[in-house]
């Protein structure tokens, strides 16, 4: 930083203002020490910065498994908001046990954690780390837990409304895993939908989140004329099962999905589905996380992020 000092004329002070990005620089000046660190090849040292801050600038992602697609997209979309703040992402896979994941996490000595879906789960207050601060995506809302998720309620009673619309004398439901927070609010909106609308719910089918599982709800599906599924994975095993069965759709049976996943409008037919915004639900709780290990504010106690409809082939 000295020999960045003094390529650029200026102070060791305001070489650190520019490397914490303080807005306490006049741009010129910030240009002129940007200029000098890229001369020199100059990088904050992390470890360095840890000892001086108190903070490691890392913050921990803990998962069950990233064998669904909604995970997957929620690590990288949780990985980009994190680099934009700053910060470095740390993966832990819980299994059964939280516990053991925030052990591990505090080995690395993060500076706070981001619980997502299912593992919530698994988090009683009793196994939850003392002193580390954490957003939870996808829990119910609690007095002692930040909490973001998606509008899982509203989009289902959107999709369910969309059957509805087509004159379907019923809407099936292939359900998540029933102990997934996600999986319980969609179930709410399809089911509150119908009973608004004066119609008796039917039985749930409930699956897994894997396309296997949709293709094997396709026996007890196979006489429906409409379903909404929990996910685009399951409404995607559920197509296979249907077509396999001689079942056209959307002739015979309408069909909806929700994440709306990069290849749902290349299946066959396309896949109407409800959209969450996976980069919107990182970059929040990757915001309030931040607010709190920064000390910028207490952060609010939940947060909901809108989901929306997007209309394709399968459910016109």
């Amino acid at each position: 930083m000295a020999m960045v000092a003094g390529r650029a004329g200026v102070s060791g002070q305001t070489v650190s203002r520019v490397v914490n990005d303080s807005p306490r620089v006049d741009p010129t000046t910030r240009e002129r020490v940007e200029r000098a660190m890229a001369e020199l090849g100059y990088r904050p040292h992390r470890a360095a910065r840890a000892l001086r801050t108190g903070r490691s600038q890392t913050i921990g992602l803990v998962v069950t498994t990233l064998a669904t697609v909604g995970n997957s997209r929620m690590l990288q979309a949780t990985a980009e908001a994190a680099a934009e703040r700053g910060y470095a992402l740390t993966l832990v896979t819980a299994g059964d046990s939280v516990a053991d994941a925030f052990d591990r996490l505090a080995e690395q000595e993060v500076d706070g954690a981001i619980v997502l879906n299912e593992a919530s789960a698994l988090l009683p207050a009793a196994q939850r780390p003392v002193g580390l601060r954490l957003v939870v995506i996808d829990a119910p809302p609690s007095a002692d837990l930040v909490v973001v998720h998606s509008d899982h309620v509203g989009g289902a009673a959107t999709a369910t409304a969309r059957l509805l619309a087509l004159g379907r004398d019923a809407v099936h439901h292939l359900a998540g895993p029933a102990d997934s927070f996600a999986a319980a609010e969609r179930e709410r909106g399809w089911r509150e939908t119908l009973v608004a609308a004066g119609v008796a719910p039917p039985a749930v089918v409930r699956g897994d989140w894997s396309a296997e599982s949709g293709y094997a709800a396709g026996e007890a599906l196979a006489t429906a004329s409409a379903v909404f599924c929990a996910n685009d994975q399951m409404a995607l095993g559920l197509l296979r099962a249907l077509a396999e069965r001689g079942r056209r759709v959307p002739e015979d049976v309408a069909v909806i999905g929700f994440d709306d996943v990069p290849d749902a409008a290349n299946y066959r037919p396309p896949l109407t589905t409800i959209r969450q915004d996976f980069s919107a639900l990182a970059h929040r709780a990757v915001e309030l996380l931040v607010t709190e290990i920064e000390g910028a504010g207490a952060a609010s106690a939940s947060a909901v992020v809108p989901t929306h409809l997007v209309e394709r082939s399968s459910a016109r």
